[in-house]
């Protein structure tokens, strides 16, 4: 058995999860998801949990049940709770502002970068004196908003030498020693 996959999955106050048509919805006060099941994992709600049985031992079963399971428990977590993610814009003349959805970057290219954020993401940014740009992302889906924080770093990766670039708040930048003078 999946150690993840039999877990059962507490449902807090305020979510309601229903199966049918092999379609998982959940509704919670931060908004609604839907995720396609296959068919030969079944789904049971009982008594304020949700378990998630797989029929036999077969690869693709052992390998869905845990999936599944997982998925269902990040929808519970996003529609109840939400997913936050920081992000800091580390350098010299690094900006972010935003107009509603739309967010421009200005990361030392020749050009400002402008994206579309989607609906479903709220958005914040926090420009300080003497502190680094903040952008604040908040969604009930961890997927999209993992895939948008995904995007945003791609437009400048942090680099290994001075530490400049897009990353997360908190996270430590691996650095590399820089050219020594040579010996002669």
């Amino acid at each position: 058995m999946s150690r993840i996959g039999k877990l059962p999955i507490q449902i807090p106050q305020g979510v309601t999860i229903t199966v049918k048509d092999n379609v998982v919805t959940v509704k919670g006060p931060k908004g609604e998801l839907f995720q396609s099941i296959n068919p030969n994992i079944q789904i049971a709600v009982e008594d304020g949990h949700v378990i998630v049985s797989r029929p036999d031992d077969e690869k693709d079963n052992r390998s869905m049940h845990g999936l599944y399971r997982s998925l269902i428990h990040n929808m519970v977590i996003g529609v109840s709770e939400g997913y936050r993610k920081q992000m800091e814009l580390v350098g010299v003349g690094y900006r972010v502002s935003n107009n509603g959805q739309l967010l421009e970057f200005a990361l030392g290219y020749t050009h400002n970068i402008h994206m579309m954020l989607p609906p479903e993401i709220k958005v914040e940014t926090k420009s300080e004196r003497n502190q680094n740009p903040l952008l604040i992302l908040e969604s009930c889906d961890k997927q999209l908003i993992g895939q948008v924080c995904a995007k945003i770093r791609s437009f400048r990766k942090p680099e290994p030498y001075k530490g400049k670039g897009i990353k997360f708040v908190g996270e430590v930048i691996r650095r590399k020693a820089g050219k020594s003078a040579g010996a002669k």
